[in-house]
């Protein structure tokens, strides 16, 4: 099935950090905002590692990601995808991230999950030319990955990246 990705960025002129998924899932879609399927970690994750609560709403998600200079977007524009499988995706047409690089203060991206890192590297790098940082996916689909370890573990980075441009 063609989708097109109709979730704008969220970033500020403050964002430093880029995190960038592969597309959102059917959930994501549905609701309108990024990583809203009830069993992914994303959010868990990143409330672990800046230690505070992010909330439910979408506005708090994006006050969190504000407030901590994080932006959020996806490596794919368009793309025929079965349900909300990555490894389904053919026929990829990539974002410009152009202008979130422009307006922001980005210097760090992150790519959760292997397709978007691999896709980030084809697609984005060449004209970026800022390297991506993988992370470990946090779909529900991607169960071996324990939220209190290995994606904390993972995910600590973007705090250290944030962490090291304020020192």
């Amino acid at each position: 099935m063609k989708v097109k990705h109709e979730l704008p960025p969220i970033y500020n002129e403050h964002s430093e950090v880029l995190i960038l998924g592969s597309l959102p899932s059917v959930k994501s879609r549905e609701e309108k905002f990024y990583y809203a399927h009830p069993k992914n970690r994303f959010w868990k994750t990143l409330s672990a590692i800046f230690e505070e609560e992010i909330g439910n709403t979408i506005e708090e998600k994006k006050e969190f990601l504000y407030r901590n200079h994080i932006a959020l977007f996806d490596v794919i524009k368009s793309c025929e995808i079965e349900n909300s499988s990555d490894t389904s995706i053919k026929n990829v047409v990539p974002n410009n991230l152009k202008t979130i690089i422009k307006q922001s203060q980005i210097k760090f991206i992150f790519t959760t999950g292997r397709k978007a890192y691999d896709l980030y590297q084809k697609y984005c790098f060449p004209k970026t030319k800022i390297e991506a940082i993988y992370l470990p996916s946090t779909s529900p689909a991607n169960c071996p990955k324990n939220i209190e370890t290995t994606l904390v573990d993972s995910y600590q980075q973007i705090k250290e990246k944030i962490n090291e441009k304020e020192e």
